[in-house]
């Protein structure tokens, strides 16, 4: 329905927890190399548990790799720094909602893509200054499928 794009993600247990999300949502998840772990990674497989087999998950060896696979499509790219929250956008079946590195975030020249169709936040507390990526995935996610009426779940 939906594709996660997670840009160089670095903690296995966030992109383990992004796999169940994936599985669940009827959503593929997408990352782009670097990766901070390798699919062997005990954390990954425990955050995972069973729904490895369940969930559609690719690899890009680079963004321009993930690019060609993806688009044409919306893409919503998640940062702290947009004015724009993401309840503000009308989401569709295979836009592409992108997040960064859990450490940084999406660099300024990611964001600044000609393929990234508008930033979008999620509120917070003023004085925090980010949240958890697969928790972030997750907001995004349930509200783009919410938009849809949770077509396919049940």
């Amino acid at each position: 329905m939906f594709r996660i794009l997670f840009y160089h993600p670095e903690i296995p247990p966030n992109t383990g927890a992004a796999i169940r999300l994936a599985a669940n949502s009827g959503s593929e998840l997408h990352l782009v190399e670097p990766l901070g772990f390798n699919f062997e990674d005990k954390q990954l497989k425990r955050a995972g548990l069973d729904y490895h087999d369940l969930a559609r998950v690719t690899v890009h060896a680079d963004l321009d790799a993930a690019w060609a696979a993806l688009l044409p499509a919306n893409v919503y790219a998640f940062t702290a720094s947009a004015t724009r929250l993401h309840t503000d956008v009308a989401y569709a079946p295979g836009d592409v909602l992108m997040f960064g590195p859990e450490s940084v975030g999406l660099p300024e020249d990611v964001l600044g893509a000609s393929q990234v169709t508008a930033q979008v936040r999620l509120p917070m507390m003023p004085t925090n200054r980010s949240l958890n990526l697969s928790n972030a995935a997750a907001i995004g996610v349930y509200e783009a499928w919410r938009q849809n009426g949770y077509q396919g779940g049940a």
